[in-house]
């Protein structure tokens, strides 16, 4: 149940990251509203996970899915470019996020 919890985190603050273009600096209040009800419903799910698994492995997993996510996620819907460049920087923090935590 707890990675069930994790994975909803995950995807609840990556639509939260992803809509904040739209809050024009938080003067749509709806979209405003939504993005903070998506980022309270994250951490309020993030909180109750680590209470099963181990922290450094749901922030590993927390931060190296939800970058990667918004980075794609940027990508198709918000016009940013991607390049060798960019994914190989991408690929690194991923790597190196997980290895810090996952590496004892």
């Amino acid at each position: 149940m707890a990675w069930l919890l994790l994975v909803i985190a995950i995807v609840l603050e990556v639509a939260a990251t992803s809509m904040l273009p739209l809050t024009q600096e938080f003067t749509r209040f709806r979209v405003s509203a939504a993005v903070l009800v998506l980022y309270g419903g994250a951490f309020f799910l993030l909180a109750n996970a680590v209470r099963q698994i181990d922290i450094g492995v749901v922030y590993a997993l927390w931060s190296a899915l939800g970058t990667a996510a918004v980075v794609a996620l940027g990508v198709l819907f918000h016009g940013e470019r991607v390049s060798r460049v960019k994914v190989a920087g991408l690929a690194l923090t991923v790597v190196g996020i997980v290895a810090m935590n996952f590496g004892g």
